[in-house]
């Protein structure tokens, strides 16, 4: 029998959480208690990381001490850089940093199931994931990869292992490291959950995550929106072409959200960090071609749907990373190196701070809707006797 269902789960709370809260309504995000817009303007990437792991934040104290335990993991295992140069150079970097996080696994034989071990193995995995991409960018590029810096933070070090040294850029792009850090139950957070629920170990439940984000309506929807600006690429065109989007019935990448009612919270972060990026490298062609197609975008589905649309997170944050000389098939796999905070925090979540004695497997139901002979089943015709 069939029940009322929602497609996607919209609107249907599966478990609670004391990490992030997502409100739709009034474009408000909070980490732990903490504004968005707070901790972009005051915090750092680090110690946002601080505050979703350990629950509060940090003494500088103690935020000292945890950078030095992210720096003490950046740089991977000799094997694993072996690993990074057999690899075909036109393999996706979503692809390889999906294959390879597992691969930590082979180095980390604990089979402690405390919930400070698993802080450590969070702490070891988020510091090694920048790495990754930093390596495997310049690997694929015949480059010779660039050791980590121990005296730069997390993220003015991953832009000095690219290869791009600004300490100006490093602020902005340790800003938008704490946009993209957490977001609740997204699809990639609730992957994670799942695999954790079935008592998987870290890098596998991180492995699923990237799976998940990879997708084009996801993590990838970044990567399509910088393609979208580049075929554009002129103001003039930005009307007619989306006009052209909407007659076809397709969407505008970055636009909308599944959740916010009113302008995604970090796209307006991001609006500004892009802004201010375009005004001092004194190129402002990718800040104006997204802020025309924000513009138009709005105005053609208020004119056709009768409501209105918003950016979200996706939509500003190519017009910053391509003008750091940044690869637009990179963006998602930057946008992992920062969520990879998110998901351990709901890996530790999942496995010792819900309310039951264990966390509860997820098994949801589905209504069958296929062939149906009823109650006794289909009658199985031997192979010789089908015509």
């Amino acid at each position: 029998m069939q029940g009322t269902k929602d497609i996607g789960l919209r609107g249907i709370a599966v478990a609670d959480t004391k990490i992030c809260a997502v409100d739709g309504e009034r474009g408000k995000l909070i980490y732990r208690g903490y504004d968005i817009d707070e901790l972009a303007q005051y915090s750092t990437f680090e110690e946002t990381v601080y505050l979703l792991l350990l629950e509060g934040l940090p003494t500088k104290k103690e935020l000292e001490m945890f950078r030095r335990a992210l720096v003490s993991q950046r740089d991977l295992q000799v094997e694993i850089v072996e690993h990074l140069k057999k690899r075909k150079r036109s393999a996706s970097p979503m692809d390889v940093l999906q294959s390879v996080v597992p691969m930590l696994a082979d180095f980390d034989k604990s089979q402690v199931n405390t919930k400070e071990e698993k802080i450590r193995q969070s702490i070891s995995l988020i510091a090694k994931m920048a790495t990754i991409v930093a390596y495997w960018e310049r690997i694929r590029k015949n480059l010779e990869i660039i050791k980590p810096n121990g005296n730069l933070d997390h993220a003015a070090n991953f832009l000095y292992m690219l290869g791009v040294p600004d300490a100006r850029t490093a602020r902005d792009f340790d800003t938008c490291l704490i946009l993209h850090a957490e977001h609740s139950f997204n699809a990639s957070t609730f992957t994670a959950r799942v695999v954790a629920s079935t008592h998987a170990h870290m890098y596998a439940c991180i492995g699923a995550a990237l799976g998940a984000l990879s997708g084009d309506l996801h993590g990838g929807a970044n990567m399509a929106v910088m393609k979208m600006l580049i075929e554009i690429d002129k103001i003039e065109r930005v009307e007619k072409w989306i006009k052209t989007k909407f007659d076809d019935g397709e969407k505008i990448m970055g636009m909308g959200h599944a959740v916010y009612k009113t302008i995604d919270p970090r796209a307006r972060i991001l609006y500004s960090v892009s802004e201010k990026l375009g005004k001092r490298t004194g190129d402002t062609k990718w800040f104006d071609l997204s802020r025309k197609i924000d513009s138009i975008s709005r105005d053609e589905f208020r004119k056709r749907k009768g409501k209105d649309i918003y950016p979200n997170v996706d939509f500003y944050s190519p017009s910053v990373y391509y003008p750091m000389g940044i690869d637009p098939d990179l963006f998602t796999s930057i946008f992992a190196i920062s969520r990879i905070s998110g998901w351990c925090a709901h890996i530790i979540e999942e496995k010792f701070a819900q309310a039951q004695p264990e966390p509860a497997l997820y098994r949801p139901e589905a209504d069958y809707v296929g062939n149906y002979c009823g109650i006794e089943g289909c009658k199985y015709v031997p192979l010789t006797q089908r015509k």
